[in-house]
């Protein structure tokens, strides 16, 4: 479902995933008001969201459609000067954070990433996030946090400290030298220890408890 307040923009997006085998656009809404609407009667797998519209914006809107329908994942989109609200939205629960000059291939990938449960968020994009926001946005429990952080084993916290660095699966495991699958073990159980949603949220986490 694709959501922004821009007809062109979703002309745009339309263009390219109406292109791509095995994925269909199922709804558009012109704003978060609507897009709240069009989620709850359509339940998509993955809704790209657009930060500022009127009515409802994006982070508001994401944090409703989440909460009521949380199969819904949603990947926003933003460009570099919006990225303070982009992170609050990914706080909201969205799932991935993409600028909208992303390339097909790579928006084609994120969709199909996170429709599979995954989370997608570049390594430029997590950048960016500790550049701007690292000491910026605390944490609504550090203590608990840090209890959290705690019953995390050694390698687990290699794992969410190089997760916080914006790298795959594959990277990690190459820089950890274990294999891929291993590493998908490792990132399920630290998700599952720090009660987190997905990557993105432990990237967050990541951030706020200075574990960067």
């Amino acid at each position: 479902m694709l959501v922004d307040d821009q007809t062109l923009v979703r002309i745009g997006f339309r263009m390219v995933l109406d292109a791509a085998d095995g994925v269909d656009v199922v709804g558009e809404a012109a704003d978060g008001a609507a897009a709240m609407e069009l989620a709850n009667a359509l339940v998509p797998d993955v809704v790209l969201m657009d930060v500022r519209m009127p009515r409802l914006d994006g982070i508001e809107a994401t944090r409703r459609i989440v909460e009521d329908q949380p199969t819904v994942h949603v990947i926003v989109l933003t460009t570099f000067d919006l990225d303070e609200y982009a992170f609050k939205a990914l706080r909201a629960g969205a799932s991935g954070f993409l600028l909208k000059d992303v390339e097909p291939a790579e928006l084609l990938a994120a969709i199909r990433a996170v429709a599979a449960g995954e989370a997608a968020l570049s390594s430029r994009v997590s950048r960016r996030m500790l550049d701007l926001f690292g000491q910026r946005l605390p944490a609504d429990d550090p203590d608990g946090g840090d209890q959290a952080v705690a019953a995390l084993t050694p390698r687990e916290r290699d794992i969410l400290f190089l997760i916080a660095r914006g790298m795959s699966n594959t990277e990690i495991g190459e820089q950890l030298f274990v294999s891929e699958s291993t590493v998908k073990t490792h990132v399920g159980r630290v998700l599952m220890k720090l009660g987190l949603r997905d990557r993105v949220h432990a990237v967050i986490f990541a951030y706020e408890h200075g574990l960067t």
